[in-house]
């Protein structure tokens, strides 16, 4: 939520950063009820003051004996009351007003960041692991096809259990995920992060302290009768773990791991570029929150990059970062980076010169002080002085299917194996190829086989 001092003194800076993200909002509606309230609370500040005078001189005219003035001076005092009353009640409709309009109006992106309308216009910052690709077969296969073939990746029976857009990891797919998870974890374990446990249903308050809602209402799963939503990203519980309460300086820089499974509907999105595990309902990820003293928070981020990064440089998977422009970088977001690993399964067009295609497996962003406000995130930055607004960044370290895709495409050998990554063995008790699983049931088998 921004800060009303931001609407009130410089509204063309809120009105840039509704052009620059795309975001279509009234503002001269907003800024029509804000300058409706402001009148109505100076009103009723006159109001108060007046009736307060009025009040103090009803005793000294009974007092002077002065009866017709005290009774005029009472009724007065009446009037003022139900005139002050009146006054409250609809400073207190608009103050519900602006506050709706509030949680519509997006972050202002950093100066720094940017400025393009689209996906088109991000900047990359950097390629890494691209100087030691190892030769890859030359009848590569995707992802989709090769975890049939190897019975690790099964659509057609979660299709059959829940529904498109799901799907079941089996044998040593399973497996791989369960070693990738409890790698991650101990990555960010060495750099200082603290794990979470969050629960997976989360009401609607803490979706809209970060930003979830209402502007994303669309794309969350909701308990039917309940005000409890599926967890879209382990940021939403993680970051209202500490809502409405104060922090201390001492506590920050507080930072909080979690592994959860996380539901997005991801309507509309269909097509070849979404077949496989790229894009589905449900899917696990290990997700960084940090809370942080507002002067630190743009340090933070840059160091929050390499965090995440650092998955993806142990597994010897090659990656670029991308600085996000204002179009793409979000609703909540001050200055935001994707990661992108590459996956040479699919040689679509948005590959590198090498083929394949860039997949999203993470995205570091900085909210700056506007999560803080929705959720009433504060600290103290010394025990004697007023409580401040804190800074939240966060970042996925990193999503799993992508993680999924990349590895079995990248470490794919001609037999149709696939090599472990050497920094996930000690997580599959040693195991170095993953050489795939028998299928089971009559309709594995061929016409006649079957004696």
């Amino acid at each position: 939520m921004l800060d009303r001092s931001i609407l009130r003194e410089d509204p063309e800076k809120v009105r840039w950063a509704l052009d620059v993200k795309g975001v279509d909002v009234d503002l001269e509606a907003v800024l029509a009820v804000d300058e409706e309230w402001r009148e109505l609370k100076a009103e009723g500040d006159s109001l108060r003051h007046e009736r307060n005078e009025v009040s103090r001189t009803i005793g000294e005219l009974k007092q002077e004996g002065k009866e017709e003035e005290a009774q005029a001076a009472i009724e007065r005092s009446s009037e003022l009351k139900a005139e002050i009353e009146r006054v409250e009640e609809r400073a207190d409709e608009l103050e519900s007003e602006l506050e709706r309009h509030l949680l519509e109006l997006p972050n202002v992106p950093q100066e720094e960041v940017p400025v393009g309308e689209d996906e088109s216009d991000n900047v990359e910052v950097r390629r890494e692991g691209f100087d030691a690709i190892h030769d890859l077969p030359e009848d590569l296969v995707p992802h989709y096809e090769l975890g049939e073939r190897l019975e690790i990746i099964d659509e057609e029976r979660a299709t059959k259990v829940s529904g498109s857009g799901f799907y079941f990891l089996k044998g040593d797919g399973a497996r791989l995920e369960h070693a990738l998870i409890q790698f991650m974890l101990a990555v960010h374990r060495e750099q200082g992060y603290v794990d979470v446990m969050p629960p997976i249903p989360v009401n609607s308050e803490s979706m809209t302290g970060t930003g979830q809602l209402p502007k994303f209402a669309e794309d969350a799963y909701r308990l039917e009768n309940e005000d409890l939503w599926l967890c879209p990203t382990a940021e939403v519980p993680v970051t209202n773990m500490y809502r409405d309460e104060i922090l201390l300086k001492e506590d920050l820089p507080l930072k909080h791991q979690a592994y959860t499974p996380n539901f997005r509907r991801e309507a509309g999105e269909h097509g070849t570029q979404t077949r496989g595990i790229v894009r589905v309902h449900q899917f696990n990820k290990v997700e960084l929150v940090n809370f942080v003293e507002p002067d630190e928070s743009d340090e933070r981020l840059e160091e929050l990059v390499g965090e995440a990064e650092e998955v993806l440089r142990r597994l010897g998977l090659p990656y670029r970062i991308l600085e996000m422009c204002t179009g793409d970088m979000g609703f909540s977001q001050a200055r935001k980076y994707d990661i992108e690993v590459w996956a040479p399964g699919d040689d679509m067009d948005d590959g590198p010169e090498e083929g394949g295609r860039w997949l999203e497996v993470s995205s570091a962003s900085n909210f700056e002080a506007f999560q803080a406000r929705r959720a009433g995130l504060r600290y103290r930055p010394e025990r004697h002085e007023s409580a401040e607004y804190l800074h939240t960044l966060n970042a996925s370290g990193v999503a799993l299917p992508r993680v999924m895709v990349a590895v079995l495409e990248y470490y794919q050998n001609a037999d149709g194996t696939v090599t472990v990554p050497e920094e996930l063995r000690p997580y599959m008790g040693g195991q170095e190829v993953i050489e795939g699983h028998d299928p089971v049931g009559e309709s594995a088998l061929g016409a006649g086989e079957r004696e």
